[in-house]
């Protein structure tokens, strides 16, 4: 069933995270065929993540764009568990935890130890050294990052980082698995931010350098790069979207390992950071969305 020379079938996957973008990469392996293990400690988490995929795919079907068996067959084929203990016998891991070096090389050592040999492990980062986190574990070459974007199943791009040591085999493999799920895939070599949010995170940056600086109000930035440059949304309702904190830890990633200030984040983005303001998951960032509000204003406004 291979679709590519080199490349091996998976047919049973783990994803550990079972938020937004977690739920998301289990809905599209489900709906791909295979068995899914959708992993979180909370379980209040992993609840929401169910109610989420099941409305999603019920969608889907009432659309026509999924037959009413098939979406009843993937919502079947999703178990959620608490333990990695419980994916011994999976093929391919997929995390989608936080984008913290640290917390992701624990995982994969844990990993690393209770799952099956062959088994290829898969981050789901978006801006870090793959290389890295393949040296927390004792297969480097079985380590591969796979960037989905938000939310995962409606955006069509995959990024593919390889690291130092990743083989050729899991590489062809995860492409094949990666255009199984749909998705047009893009590879990048293992340096900081990748393709996509090298290029994105400093325009996300320069747009809060923008409103900081009293340059215009958030409202004309992004009408400007919306109808200037027809972006789909202009670049802070972007960031609100994706998460400021995401953001910031990106820019981070990109200024420490690229050493250019071009990367360093500008204070009003790490502002709404510290002040809990995330974006649109917290109901509050550079926009509101209908919950608690903050009074912190671009510099020219103080």
């Amino acid at each position: 069933m291979a679709t590519q020379a080199g490349a091996k079938e998976i047919k049973a996957v783990a994803v550990i995270g079972a938020g937004q973008m977690g739920s998301g990469i289990a809905q599209l392996a489900a709906a791909a065929g295979c068995g899914v293990l959708l992993l979180d400690s909370d379980p209040a988490a992993l609840s929401r993540a169910v109610a989420s995929i099941s409305s999603s795919l019920r969608r889907l079907a009432t659309k026509g764009q999924l037959s009413q068996s098939a979406c009843e067959h993937s919502i079947e084929r999703i178990k959620c568990v608490s333990s990695v203990q419980e994916l011994r016998n999976v093929d391919l891991v997929i995390e989608a935890i936080v984008e913290s070096e640290d917390i992701k090389k624990k995982l994969f050592v844990e990993l690393d130890k209770i799952t099956k040999p062959s088994a290829i492990l898969a981050s789901n980062t978006s801006s870090i050294s793959v290389t890295r986190l393949a040296s927390a574990t004792n297969r480097p070459c079985q380590v591969i990052g796979v960037h989905f974007f938000n939310p995962p199943p409606i955006m069509k791009l995959i990024e593919i980082i390889r690291g130092s040591d990743t083989s050729e085999e899991v590489f062809a493999t995860v492409k094949s698995f990666s255009e199984r799920l749909g998705k047009t895939v893009i590879c990048s070599q293992d340096y900081p931010g990748f393709i996509v949010n090298r290029i994105l995170m400093p325009m996300i940056n320069e747009a809060f350098w923008a409103l900081y600086t009293g340059v215009a109000t958030k409202e004309d930035i992004d009408t400007g790069m919306k109808l200037g440059t027809n972006h789909p949304m202009g670049p802070l309702q972007l960031a609100d979207f994706i998460g400021l904190d995401v953001c910031l830890s990106v820019l981070r990633v990109l200024h420490n390992g690229l050493g250019d200030s071009k990367y360093s984040p500008c204070p009003l983005l790490v502002q709404y950071v510290d002040a809990g303001r995330l974006g649109k998951k917290r109901g509050q960032g550079v926009y509101s969305y209908g919950k608690r509000s903050s009074s912190i204003k671009p510099r020219s406004s103080l």
